[in-house]
């Protein structure tokens, strides 16, 4: 009891932390750009869309909410496939997140076996980003999946070797993979 204390607290905490980057992300990544010449340069993040999210077999809470946060607060919308092996932290989650303020149709989880349902996923034309996170180990249906993705351009963000260590900082690359950078030229002193 106590120990799935401690990852639901640290799951909460996770969330805490991600909820605020909401109105920094921005700020933190775009810019404005010196240019030389009569104009002025702005970058800003924009969401990529629909990610497509594996999430983590063995880390079926703290790891769920790892990957599905980042891509929610850059402002995309989430399809995720739980741990086959334990999906009720996602099934409870997804109770959770229906009688939030979260709007309907942010986060949307499946549950069944990723080497099932990931290659839909990753062919699929309307999911514009796949996070493979969750497939940590399996190399065969990583590249399996980078292929597939790659027919309709699909940002990747790739398969570590082993699940991570949950608990360490994620930093900003999880938020960051799933942007999108417009940069707009505005002239100046016309």
């Amino acid at each position: 009891a106590s120990r799935a204390e401690k990852v639901v607290d640290a799951a909460v905490d996770r969330l805490v932390w991600y909820a605020g980057w909401a109105d920094k992300l921005a700020q933190v990544v775009g810019n404005a750009n010196p240019v030389a010449g009569p104009f002025f340069n702005l970058s800003t993040p924009e969401p990529t869309g629909v990610v497509a999210v594996l999430a983590p077999e063995e880390s079926s809470l703290l790891g769920l909410v790892s990957v599905i946060a980042p891509v929610i607060v850059s402002g995309n919308t989430a399809v995720v496939v739980s741990s086959y092996s334990r999906p009720l932290p996602a099934v409870n989650l997804a109770e959770v997140l229906a009688t939030s303020d979260l709007p309907g149709g942010v986060v949307n989880i499946l549950t069944g076996r990723a080497a099932t349902i990931a290659p839909w996923l990753a062919s699929h034309m309307d999911v514009n980003a796949i996070d493979l996170t969750g497939i940590a180990g399996d190399a065969a249906l990583a590249a399996d999946l980078e292929v597939a993705a790659a027919d309709n351009l699909k940002r990747v963000r790739r398969a570590p070797a082993a699940e991570p260590d949950w608990s360490e900082d994620p930093g900003l690359e999880p938020m960051t993979s799933f942007l999108e950078i417009k940069t707009v030229w505005h002239p100046m002193g016309v």
